[in-house]
């Protein structure tokens, strides 16, 4: 018999205490710590001497119950897809939200973006929906809707004062990440992103987890062309491959700059080793392309609109449309209904 979804529970009992995993720990975990809920707890070598040997060695082990649960609550979402960086500050929680309004320009798909940087939330935001809060019914949490066929689900719409700082251990965030996927009524989505922290920490591990059985298109890993960045994209892509995550393609982001005014281009990030398409080439992931850092582009996130409607025709805009074709390609997306073949 197939598992039946669970009701909700509500908004801010979530944000009190997003995690009712076992075991409760009294102390952080250790360094090299195989993780509470690990087959190894309580027994391997790092557990020695820990305050939750206890704890951890007594707790109940086996299959998580919630992951029957989220790949039902899933089973209408066709492709998803993660969004990835190494190190911060590279624009892709902006790319996430250019991705989103480039793929709801087709009236017949509908896209969602689960944002999982619980510490830095900014896709409200960009998105204009930073002042919205979350609508509970008997079918789960509803994403925020800012276009008919867009939904958005962030903490940002759960926080009291949208300047509050999120200060949360990695339980915390996992658990609030298994409710976004669990008890969120996403309903039927052609693509569901997933823009994530930077790195490779606690965020990222649980939303592979969580996905395991429903499944993960791939990820797209967003750089910029500097040596110092791609040194943390080795480490993403690294990650990717011991996760077993499919690498759609790595994309060049603020290659180069373009004047508002004379629409000249000019080198910022200096690709000193190649930038990403050395990158790709050397490793044999797809090169989805640059991007050149366009000011309007911060604009639109900062008014919350979308720069595909208000620039269509500018060269940031025409190396996004590149991007979203060579994504769509590789999930199966149909790109005819967004825009023309350049």
């Amino acid at each position: 018999m197939a598992p039946s979804l669970e009701e909700p529970e509500p908004v801010q009992d979530v944000f009190s205490n997003p995690t009712k995993a076992k075991p409760q720990l009294v102390a952080p975990e250790p360094e090299h710590c195989p993780g509470p809920e690990s087959e190894k707890a309580g027994t391997a070598d790092s557990c020695a001497g820990c305050p939750n040997q206890k704890i951890c060695a007594t707790a109940p082990k086996g299959p998580d119950p919630d992951i029957p649960l989220i790949s039902q609550r899933l089973a209408g979402v066709k492709h998803r897809v993660l969004v990835l960086s190494g190190k911060g500050g590279v624009g892709k929680s902006t790319f996430t939200s250019l991705l989103a309004h480039a793929f709801a320009l087709n009236p017949d798909s509908t896209i969602g973006i689960m944002d999982t940087d619980i510490c830095g939330p900014s896709i409200p935001k960009m998105m204009g929906a930073e002042n919205e809060t979350i609508h509970v019914s008997n079918s789960g949490w509803s994403p925020v809707w800012v276009m008919d066929n867009l939904g958005v689900m962030s903490i940002q719409f759960m926080l009291p004062n949208k300047d509050d700082a999120i200060i949360w251990r990695g339980p915390k965030k996992n658990g609030l990440i298994k409710q976004f996927l669990k008890d969120v009524d996403w309903g039927d989505l052609d693509l569901l992103l997933v823009d994530t922290p930077p790195g490779t920490s606690d965020e990222h591990l649980s939303v592979n987890s969580f996905l395991k059985e429903s499944g993960i298109d791939g990820a797209i890993v967003v750089t910029t062309p500097n040596e110092v960045s791609l040194l943390d994209v080795r480490k993403e892509l690294d990650f990717c491959q011991k996760a077993g995550i499919k690498i759609l393609g790595l994309v060049d982001n603020m290659a180069g700059f373009v004047c508002p005014k004379c629409t000249k281009e000019s080198q910022i990030f200096e690709a000193t080793t190649g930038g990403g398409k050395a990158l790709s080439e050397e490793i044999g992931i797809p090169y989805l392309g640059a991007v050149p850092l366009d000011p309007r582009i911060g604009m639109a996130g900062d008014y919350g609109e979308s720069y595909f409607d208000s620039f269509p025709d500018s060269p940031a805009c025409m190396a996004l449309k590149k991007v979203v074709r060579g994504v769509a390609s590789q999930i199966g997306l149909d790109t005819q209904n967004i825009f023309a073949e350049d």
